[in-house]
């Protein structure tokens, strides 16, 4: 089998290319075309002169839903260019399992041991990717400064509602966002292939609540959030909220 990229190799790669690049900063007077709502969450999300990341590296701790909720502690490196790597240790029963899930150039996989030796999940294949691209499009809420891109597409239909359109990981990502007047993020939400009902896969209403925020080296994200399928609908609680995270630190790059 081949070897895995780790989580530190990917963050060595995304230090690599920070390191060559143009050393471009955040300015508001570079968005002034774009939708109001946009300008407002952007000018919220990166303060002015930060540099624009192409990376970030998160340190996190939460809960997790298998069959009961779970805690678990994690790392996770989002890095534009090539993917992410989210690996954790969660305890069921006092016993750890550990693992990751991540999508890389295009390739999706999750794998999870007990004990960091007995196999208790593993998945790849189409599905996995497409999903875990599903992902990657959500989190992109955690690395503000993609939504500088000029391959970005903004929309908004008011003060509140904000569309963005983009292709990442060899996929498209419609991601509509929900901000306040001072521009925070309040809700993300995107249709995501997956199979919550453990039958075949489908695109499911998916979609994550910020309930705090905090800002780290010039960006302001949500350091607290609630995620899961069926989002939007009274489905969410009871049956598709699955993910409860408290982002401890990050470094972008």
């Amino acid at each position: 089998m081949t070897k895995l990229l780790s989580l530190n190799t990917l963050w060595e790669h995304a230090l690599g290319e920070s390191a060559k690049a143009q050393d471009r900063r955040f300015s508001p007077d570079d968005f002034t075309h774009l939708p109001a709502a946009a300008r407002r969450y952007l000018e919220h999300a990166i303060a002015p002169g930060t540099a624009i990341a192409s990376a970030v590296r998160l340190k996190m701790h939460g809960e997790i839903k298998l069959k009961t909720w779970i805690p678990f502690t994690a790392e996770q490196v989002v890095y534009w260019h090539r993917g992410f790597i989210w690996s954790a240790t969660a305890w069921m029963n006092r016993l750890p399992i550990v693992g990751s899930d991540r999508i890389i150039d295009g390739v999706g996989a999750m794998q999870w041991k007990l004990l960091g030796l007995f196999p208790v999940m593993t998945g790849s294949g189409a599905d996995i990717t497409r999903s875990a691209a599903g992902r990657f499009h959500a989190e992109t809420i955690l690395l503000p400064s993609v939504f500088c891109r000029d391959d970005m597409t903004w929309s908004s239909t008011d003060a509140a509602h904000l569309h963005a359109s983009f292709v990442a990981q060899g996929e498209p990502a419609d991601l509509d966002l929900i901000v306040d007047q001072t521009g925070q993020l309040q809700t993300a939400q995107l249709l995501r292939w997956g199979n919550p009902e453990g039958a075949e896969h489908h695109y499911v209403d998916f979609g994550a609540i910020a309930e705090a925020e905090g800002t780290f080296g010039g960006y302001t994200i949500p350091t607290r959030l609630r995620v899961g399928w069926y989002f939007g609908s009274e489905r969410f609680e009871p049956e598709g909220e699955f993910f409860r995270a408290t982002i401890d630190d990050a470094i972008y790059r």
